[in-house]
């Protein structure tokens, strides 16, 4: 804030698309997102079998669909036979990014590397993203920092933060040094560096973060998040 005033936003994503309404990391969600003018989205991307990307969180279908067993033990087409909690199948990275299209979405990728090894899963997911129509650059993420930098000596002018839920000492040394455009932190540190703190729901942590000018913050519920931001953008500079 400067004068009292706020006078940048702090971005909000979509965890998983909206979970608080819709099934997580399904086209249904990111579809009401994106025509609800949300800042961004945050999305998981494994491989199949047939190294194709998805859009899924888990190592496993387990949770959150009607089959049982690994992603990259199923081909693509294997996969679709399964159905979300809503009836939709698992997306595609592919599908997820004609949902986006051109809008204003800033896009969140991050790269579930943390547990299974996925080969060449980074240029896969760079290539297909270096073609697509989109308007803002993909933030990518990952909580294994050897895929980023995979990801680094493939394109080096893309944005990579580390996803983390630690404190991380003297991170603006530790940022400058790994080339990173930020930190994906489950808590915020005082340090000057970029910042998007996971996964915020509590009304008084998002206040919180909000006055304390975090770049972004990733939530369950994207439309309640947004109505607090209204409120104190109004008050502070009314």
């Amino acid at each position: 804030m400067r004068n009292g005033k706020m006078t940048t936003q702090t971005l909000i994503f979509g965890h998983r698309g909206y979970p608080a309404k819709f099934a997580e990391n399904s086209l249904e969600g990111f579809r009401y997102a994106v025509d609800h003018n949300i800042d961004g989205l945050e999305f998981d991307v494994h491989l199949t079998k047939d190294s194709v990307p998805v859009v899924i969180h888990d190592e496993t279908v387990d949770r959150t669909t009607d089959g049982k067993g690994e992603i990259r033990t199923f081909t693509f087409a294997e996969l679709r036979q399964l159905h979300l909690t809503n009836g939709e199948a698992i997306p595609s990275l592919e599908e997820l990014l004609t949902t986006v299209a051109t809008s204003n979405t800033q896009l969140n990728l991050e790269l579930k590397t943390d547990q299974i090894e996925y080969e060449n899963i980074e240029k896969i997911v760079l290539e297909m993203i270096s073609q697509a129509p989109l308007v803002k650059p993909v933030i990518f993420s990952s909580f294994n920092l050897e895929t980023l930098k995979k990801c680094q000596k493939i394109d080096a002018a893309q944005q990579y933060c580390w996803l983390t839920m630690h404190k991380v000492p003297d991170a603006a040394t530790f940022v400058k040094k790994a080339g990173l455009a930020g930190l994906h932190l489950h808590h915020r540190q005082a340090d000057e560096v970029v910042q998007r703190i996971w996964t915020i729901n509590d009304t008084f942590k998002i206040r919180h973060l909000f006055k304390q000018g975090v770049a972004g913050i990733i939530t369950d519920n994207f439309e309640k998040a947004g109505k607090i931001r209204d409120k104190l953008m109004t008050k502070l500079n009314s």
